[in-house]
C-alpha cells in the first residue's frame, strides 16, 4: 500500500498541481495511535484537502509511482557514472546499448 504522501501527490497531480511541499504546503502528522499518518493542515489554495475516500482512489497511481522510482534507483546504481557511461558508449556503444538493456531488464517499471 501506498505511502499517504504518495496519494496526496498523485491526487495534486490529478488537479494539476505537480509540486508539493510537505513542510509548508502539506503538513503530516502521526499520532503514534494505531490511526496511522493523516494530514494535520492544508495550505493548497484552489484545491480541496481530499478526504480519505478520494486519496484511497490514488493507491494504485501511487504505488506505481513508489515501485518504479525505487527500479529507477537501482537502475542508476549500475548504470555507473555518466563518465564511465561516455568513454563505454565511445569505446563500444554496441556493449553499452547491451548492458543498459539487461540492467532495465533486471528493474522493469511499471
Amino acid at each position: 500500500m501506498a505511502s499517504l504522501s504518495s496519494k496526496i501527490k498523485e491526487y495534486l497531480k490529478a488537479n494539476s498541481i505537480t509540486e508539493v511541499n510537505f513542510f509548508s504546503d502539506v503538513l503530516l502528522q502521526d499520532d503514534s495511535d494505531g490511526n496511522g499518518p493523516y494530514i494535520k493542515e492544508w495550505n493548497i489554495e484552489g484545491v480541496a484537502k481530499p478526504t480519505d475516500e478520494q486519496l484511497a482512489t490514488y493507491d494504485t497511481a501511487a504505488d506505481d509511482e513508489e515501485y518504479n522510482n525505487s527500479q529507477i534507483a537501482k537502475r542508476i546504481a549500475e548504470y555507473g557514472e555518466w563518465k564511465d557511461q561516455l568513454d563505454e558508449i565511445y569505446t563500444d556503444i554496441d556493449a553499452w546499448k547491451t548492458r543498459i538493456a539487461s540492467i532495465k531488464t533486471k528493474y522493469p517499471k511499471r
